[in-house]
């Protein structure tokens, strides 16, 4: 399921949420500017892997540019093509909002960086001595999404659903949706051989649980979880 948005008002602007989609564009965009071997230097400098995190590994000094552990936060706006910046800022556009006016800017600021920041350790941990680069703010909306399904479980989401030649556009509950996308993330990651690459889907479901956790403390004062579903004015 594709989602396309949500009829889920809110009372502020999302500035973090459009400061976090305009800096990840904006990265990838310079990403983009570089020359193929520059690109790959632009991911083993600034993403996080986990054999320098966790077991001393060094990368060459022309290559290392920033202390390992800051990584954990730089490999968070970097992106592997168009099409993971899209999706992932697609999913942050939609459900961003809603968590962001949930919690304030700052805190909502500070609680996507340590879903992201969780999300990488979930990835890391089980394989410590990896030497693949994780990229990606998909760990971080991962939180968000977690965040967004404890808060607002009965929100409307529009979505399109591929089947085969023909796609179905559905009104679904966000609870629906959510936990839709995170039984296929255990499902992956249950089917993906270990240390093979590719999509980090131990750091999806890191996020997602450490979003459904740090959404009790970083809520603001009054706002309740699992909020009635409210229609927008107009």
């Amino acid at each position: 399921m594709i989602p396309l948005r949500d009829d889920n008002p809110t009372d502020i602007r999302p500035a973090v949420t459009i400061a976090f989609i305009a800096a990840c564009v904006i990265v990838f965009l310079w990403q983009l500017s570089l020359g193929e071997r520059a690109r790959q230097w632009a991911v083993y400098s600034l993403g996080a892997i986990p054999a320098v995190l966790f077991e001393g590994a060094r990368l060459p000094p022309e290559v290392t540019v920033v202390p390992p552990i800051m990584t954990v936060l730089t490999s968070m706006f970097l992106h592997g093509g168009w099409m993971h910046l899209i999706g992932n800022m697609l999913y942050l556009w939609i459900f961003g909002n809603n968590v962001e006016d949930a919690m304030g800017h700052t805190r909502f600021a500070l609680f996507y960086v340590l879903c992201g920041a969780a999300a990488a350790l979930a990835q890391a941990v089980p394989d410590p001595s990896s030497t693949i680069p994780m990229i990606g703010a998909s760990g971080a909306i991962s939180g968000v999404l977690g965040a967004y399904l404890l808060l607002f479980p009965h929100a409307r989401v529009l979505v399109l659903l591929p089947l085969g030649f023909y796609a179905q556009i559905l009104h679904l509950p966000a609870a629906w949706v959510l936990v839709f996308w995170f039984v296929l993330q255990l499902i992956s990651e249950l089917l993906t051989p270990a240390g093979s690459g590719g999509v980090a889907f131990g750091a999806h479901i890191g996020g997602f649980v450490a979003g459904m956790l740090l959404v009790v403390p970083f809520r603001r004062r009054g706002v309740r979880l699992f909020h009635p579903f409210r229609r927008p004015s107009g």
